[in-house]
């Protein structure tokens, strides 16, 4: 980018300084198409950065349902836990009278 910028300052110059018609309408072109480079690098830049920032945004997203399905299974599974333990059978009374 610092390139095409450079090359457009010294065609811009060139032309200035007293080039020949014929050398400055070439200079012009030369830096119209350089911009137009640079146009296009720069949109295409900010379409790459968009891209990127909506997936980043939807993986955050399924990141975050992902960590509240797993914080809902273990809250459950702590609820599971604290319960008390179910009394034991009692004896059956036909074997206590043996």
């Amino acid at each position: 980018m610092m390139n095409k910028s450079v090359f457009i300052a010294a065609a811009l110059a060139l032309a200035v300084i007293g080039c020949s018609d014929k050398q400055a309408e070439d200079a012009k072109a030369a830096a119209d198409k350089a911009a137009t480079a640079a146009k296009e690098a720069g949109d295409k830049a900010v379409a790459a950065a968009k891209e990127a920032g909506d997936k980043a945004t939807a993986a955050a997203k399924d990141a975050a349902d992902a960590a509240k399905g797993a914080t809902s299974d273990a809250m459950k599974s702590a609820g599971d836990a604290m319960k008390p333990a179910p009394a034991p059978a009692p004896a059956p009374a036909d074997a206590a009278k043996k």
